[in-house]
This record gives structure tokens, sequence and C-alpha cells, in this order.
């Protein structure tokens, strides 16, 4: 089998089933569900999966990858200070989640945290990598910005990316309930964090 056909047959499993795990949870998907949702026969699936756990993980680096390197490049730009790049990565966030005629969200990586993380430790593994490799790219930008003097001098980096993901999550989480009031509020608290 071509290699290439054989990848985007993979991708369309994960890109397809993963929308079906962020909506409905992992309990509540099976893999029937995520075959026909891809359009593709149950043999398939066990083709490139293992097992609903090992499409879970997989899926977790599918979503995740691409959404950490946007992070990276946005936190990373030089052509903006460190302050700026954060404000305005959580600012277009924002202003995406208001153009949606119907607010939707669930958070593929909140939704398996909360309800796999300790059922399937594996689970609970990747998405703690997840979740460190962002922090990781927060704390950068604002040890950058604390550099910069956009920051108090004695202001704890490490902790404050921490609390600034953390936070983030919870204001995913309440989306389930329809309204963007709490990513407003998440943003107002940042840009008052993030003064010198």
């Amino acid at each position: 089998m071509n290699t290439s056909i054989r990848l985007d047959k993979r991708d369309l499993i994960l890109a397809k089933g993963a929308e079906v795990m962020t909506r409905r949870g992992y309990h509540g998907t099976g893999v029937q569900e995520i075959v026909q949702t891809a359009g593709i026969p149950k043999g398939s699936f066990y083709h490139y999966f293992a097992s609903k756990e090992d499409f879970a993980l997989q899926a977790l680096e599918h979503v995740y990858t691409p959404r950490l390197t946007r992070y990276a490049q946005a936190l990373g730009n030089p052509q903006l200070s460190p302050r700026t790049r954060i404000l305005g990565y959580y600012r277009e966030l924002l202003a995406h989640f208001e153009r949606q005629e119907k607010l939707e969200y669930h958070c593929f990586i909140g939704s398996l945290s909360f309800e796999m993380a300790e059922l399937l430790p594996a689970v609970g593994a990747q998405v703690e990598a997840v979740m460190l490799r962002s922090v990781a790219t927060l704390q950068r930008c604002l040890e950058q910005a604390q550099a910069a003097g956009e920051l108090p001098a004695d202001e704890d980096c490490a902790n404050l990316a921490v609390f600034i993901g953390s936070a983030w999550q919870g204001a995913l989480a309440r989306l389930k309930v329809g309204n963007t009031a709490p990513i407003h509020a998440f943003v107002e608290r940042l840009e008052r964090l993030l003064r010198a």
C-alpha cells in the first residue's frame, strides 16, 4: 500500500475520531462511531490502532502537535514584544470563539484528563506531557518579558506560566455552558497580571 495513502487514512481517522471524542468524551465514543464518522470499515481502525486507548494517545499527539507548534510560533515572534505576543494570542482565541454562531467547544485534552487520567495512566501521562510543553513555551516568553522589563524582576515565571495554563483550561471548561464570559474574564485578568 502506498505510504501516503496509509498516512492520509490514518490522519482522517484521527481527525474525525478526535472530533467525536471531543464532543462525546472517551466513554461516550465507540470505535463504531469513529469509523462511521470517518467513512471507513471497522477493520481499517484496527489496522492503524491497537485499541481505543491507543487511538486516544495517537489522537492527542495528532491534535496537539500542530497546536503547540502554532503556540510556540506565536509566543516566539521576535517582531512583537513578549507581553504583546501572549496577550495577542489569547485575544485571537477570544475573537475566534466570539465569531462562532453557536458557541460549542469541548476541550479534547480537558475531557480526556477529567475522564481518563486515573483510569488509563498512559493517557494521563500524555496529557501531562502536552500541558508541560505548553507551560514551558509560555514560561520562556514570560522570562523574555521579564528581561525586557515588562514583568517585575521578582516575578516567578515558572509559577506564573503554570497558573495561566491552568486558568486557561478552566476557562475552556466553562465554555461548555455556552458563553464567552469566562474567556473575557481570563483575558482581562491576564492583561492585569502581565503589567510591570
